[in-house]
Order: structure tokens, then sequence, then C-alpha cells
């Protein structure tokens, strides 16, 4: 099936409130342009040079995500463009997302990456750790950024369980972080599903999904 093809078919199967970001990374831009011409817009990449890079190339009406893990020295090739980045996993780089945005008077939307998965290879912070930020002093300084919702990645398994209690969890997590609600944290997103559990991920309360290999074909 052609991209255009693949992205119809998904597309088909969400529910309205569940956004479909493409996982385009390492994919060149004429896969990326055979999606927007079949109407996507958000497209999620995680390398930041490589989104700066398509980002100066593409039509400007696209929403860039960064999806990947994020080192705050790259922050500020993104910060004039990325609508919003999903792994945000420690308080410093909140801070310095802050910074970069306020020198091109932006707000830039951020989720909370919560560790859900059991394998060590997967970043994010704890539950504590995410409600501590969202009521200390310092997270209510921040007024170039707003927190809109959490991230997770659940654990590399065949098994649905496991999956589907890693997922349940990040939910539970979102619900009680939504009582700290304030100008900077405004909790709509739950940005968790890929290619191979996305149906399942929805089922648990998703209303963000990450899809590449299902859109763009296995990496090479």
């Amino acid at each position: 099936m052609s991209i255009k093809q693949n992205l119809n078919h998904i597309k088909s199967t969400l529910p309205k409130h569940v956004t479909l970001v493409a996982v385009s990374k390492t994919k060149p831009v004429n896969y990326l342009m055979e999606a927007y011409n079949a109407g996507q817009r958000v497209f999620g990449e995680n390398k930041i040079q490589e989104m700066a890079e398509k980002h100066d190339v593409m039509p400007k009406d696209i929403e860039w995500h960064m999806i990947g893990h994020v080192q705050s020295n790259k922050v500020k090739y993104m910060a004039s463009f990325v609508k919003l980045i999903h792994g945000v996993d420690n308080f410093k780089l909140l801070e310095e997302i802050n910074k970069q945005a306020k020198k091109h008077d932006r707000v830039i939307d951020c989720l909370l990456q919560i560790k859900i998965a059991e394998e060590d290879s997967k970043f994010g912070m704890t539950t504590m750790e995410a409600f501590n930020i969202l009521k200390s002093e310092a997270f209510s300084q921040l007024k170039n950024i707003q927190v809109v919702g959490v991230m997770g990645m659940a654990t590399f398994t065949e098994d649905e369980n496991q999956i589907k209690k890693e997922f349940t969890l990040l939910k539970t997590t979102f619900d009680d972080l939504k009582s700290h609600e304030s100008f900077n944290f405004k909790p709509e997103t739950i940005s968790m599903g890929m290619s191979g559990d996305y149906a399942l991920a929805i089922d648990c309360g998703s209303t963000m999904i990450r899809v590449g290999s299902s859109i763009f074909g296995e990496r090479k």
C-alpha cells in the first residue's frame, strides 16, 4: 500500500479526539510530502537537527513534534518552530525550553515523560517527580512553556497485559496530575501508543498516537 493509503486506513480507524503524529524520523522529504499531500500536518522527529532541516524545506503549516530524547544544548535549534516537545524528563530541560522560547517570544507546549516501562533504557520521571515539579514555585515562574499533558513508552514486549498495565499507569498518572492545573499546566494530552499497540493505547485513554512504520514502511 502507498503512504496515502496507509494514512487513510489508520485515520479511518481513529476516534475524533485522537491526534495522529506521523513519525517521519530517517525518512526522506519526498516521503513526508506524500503524507502531507494526503492531508497529514503533524509530523514527529527524534533528532532536532534532522527536524530543523526538514522544517526549512517543507510547507510552513506543518506542526512539528519532537518525540525523541532531548539534550538541553540542542533546544535552541528548534525553539523558533517546534509545536510540541514530547520527551521532557527533568526540570532543567523545562527551564532551558522556557529560556529559548522566550528569545523567540513564543510559548512552547511540552509533555512530561513518565517512566512507565520496566526497561532501564527508557527515559522518564516518576509520578512523584512530576507532582513535585508542577507544585514547585520554580515551575510557576516559567511563562514561556505550557505543559499540556504526559507521554510514555511501554515496554518492548509481546505481553499485551504488561503493555496494558503500563498504559493504564500513564492514564492514572494523568488523572492524578490534573488537580494541579495552573496557567502553565493545562493537561489535555496523553501521548502513548505506536504502530504495534496504538489500538490498545486508545482503549486505555490515549489522545495522541505516534505512528511511523505503519505509515512509511519499516525503517531500513
